[in-house]
């Protein structure tokens, strides 16, 4: 009988870990479908037309796996930041210091949050388009 009891909780232990496991792995999987759609979106042909909203989508994604506090803080203030500025895009108002504000805050989110090595590579990347678009936004199409 007691052998029989150990077969079960072995057999519990083993599912219970193979789940957690196959749990995991689609995370994974699911974090990477995301990455790759996020590179593809750059891959597209009219990327630039929708690049601030892919900005903000990257926030969203950092501010859902981040900490709170200071850090969470920093990205709601920059993506407040970044909505004045798309509000006042929309009216075709170019406004430097509002990006240079938006460009500041990623930079701090960048330097300050606990960020995994692969979001601070997106939002490093996200930095330079921000400041590819400051240079050139003239003939940014």
């Amino acid at each position: 009988m007691r052998h029989i009891l150990l077969q079960i909780i072995a057999g519990a232990c083993l599912l219970a870990f193979g789940t957690s496991m196959g749990i995991a792995q689609d995370r994974d999987h699911d974090r990477d479908s995301w990455y790759q759609s996020r590179d593809a979106f750059f891959h597209e042909q009219h990327w630039k037309a929708h690049m601030f909203q892919r900005v903000r989508e990257d926030l969203d994604r950092v501010q859902a796996n981040t900490f709170s506090g200071r850090d969470e803080f920093r990205i709601t203030r920059t993506k407040d930041q970044l909505g004045e500025l798309q509000s006042k895009l929309a009216s075709n108002q170019y406004d430097q210091p509002e990006l240079d504000e938006v460009i500041g805050g990623l930079q701090r989110i960048v330097d300050s949050n606990k960020l995994t090595p692969r979001d601070r590579e997106m939002l490093t990347d996200d930095l330079s388009r921000l400041r590819d678009y400051r240079e050139h936004h003239a003939d940014w199409r």
